[in-house]
């Protein structure tokens, strides 16, 4: 899940039994998955089954908390993982807070484009938009958008998130951000937390995605990135959609997801036209064919008709003699 493997300050291995103080929910730690800077985050087994346990020794995960709490509130969201619980772990003498929430299974997005194609990134980033949506209506910016922070689950494939740690509240400033999708690293604005600010990452994952070893930012900012956008067949299709992201010309991502959806969805109007004909011209020749089966079943009863009426007459002649 989380790709950050740094020493863990905390000292947990395999096998350790995590008992809350409060809820008396067992976890027993499987492995480290990663750490952060809220935190150390673990693969658990519970009584249910696996589950992702973040620790930290400061009082710092409410917000997180809070951030999963607003996602579960939005039905249909699938962007960040379902909170299961929150407790206290007391160790050696000292409390240390933790949540316990879904563990999310799948390749990261970066592992996912490099093996099912490009194709998929449109599609993908329609999923990132319409979920930042629900998140931002309920007043929290994402902040740290990058493919790192996100996997693809499935199939049904699905792109969610596993790590809301720089999730901000809309307003403020952004506490957590990648240089590489930061609009204040490029010039782009401010590091306020606001739509706009979700939107120029979700448009820099895109480019990420085709330049995924980066590149270095030159004094032109946004400019460079425009041009570099324009550089990529593989975005060519809604190169214009990510131009006017990263120019914070979106004031919703609700916005930005229907000029997507438009520049994904292929020029309907002829095709549409195209398979009308198809299938009138389909219906007419189905129509014609019975027409023709039902003359012909016309004219052989006739010819029945008509044999059975002259055996009946040579019958009667018969009978006559």
């Amino acid at each position: 899940m989380m790709m950050n493997t740094s020493k863990d300050p905390f000292n947990i291995g395999r096998g350790t039994v995590i008992r809350g103080k409060w809820h008396q929910n067992v976890y027993i730690v499987e492995r480290k998955l990663g750490s952060g800077a809220t935190g150390e985050v673990y693969l658990v087994k519970t009584k249910e089954g696996s589950a992702a346990l973040k620790l930290s020794r400061q009082l710092s995960l409410t917000s997180e908390m809070n951030v999963l709490k607003a996602f579960d509130k939005v039905q249909g969201s699938s962007l960040g993982p379902s909170l299961l619980d929150a407790d206290d772990w007391e160790q050696n003498g000292k409390v240390l807070s933790f949540y316990a929430m879904e563990f999310i299974q799948g390749p990261t997005l970066s592992a996912f484009i490099e093996r099912r194609g490009t194709a998929w990134i449109g599609i993908l980033l329609l999923q990132l938009l319409e979920n930042l949506h629900a998140l931002h209506h309920q007043g929290w910016i994402f902040g740290d958008i990058k493919p790192d922070n996100l996997i693809v689950s499935g199939p049904p494939f699905r792109i969610r998130c596993i790590d809301v740690g720089g999730t901000t509240k809309h307003g403020r400033a952004v506490k957590e951000y990648t240089e590489f999708f930061d609009r204040g690293y490029w010039g782009g604005g401010s590091r306020k937390a606001d739509p706009a600010y979700d939107l120029f990452a979700s448009a820099m994952v895109a480019v990420n995605l085709v330049y995924p070893r980066r590149f270095a930012r030159d004094e032109s900012g946004v400019n460079q990135l425009i041009v570099r956008i324009k550089q990529k067949q593989e975005l060519l299709q809604y190169s214009h959609v990510l131009i006017k992201a990263v120019q914070g010309q979106y004031p919703t991502a609700l916005a930005m997801r229907r000029e997507l959806m438009e520049a994904l969805t292929p020029n309907t109007s002829v095709e549409k036209r195209v398979k009308t004909n198809e299938k009138e011209s389909r219906m007419r020749r189905t129509a014609h064919k019975k027409r023709r089966k039902h003359n012909s079943f016309l004219k052989s009863a006739v010819v029945i008709l008509a044999i059975t009426a002259l055996y009946i007459l040579y019958i009667l002649a018969e009978l006559l003699v």
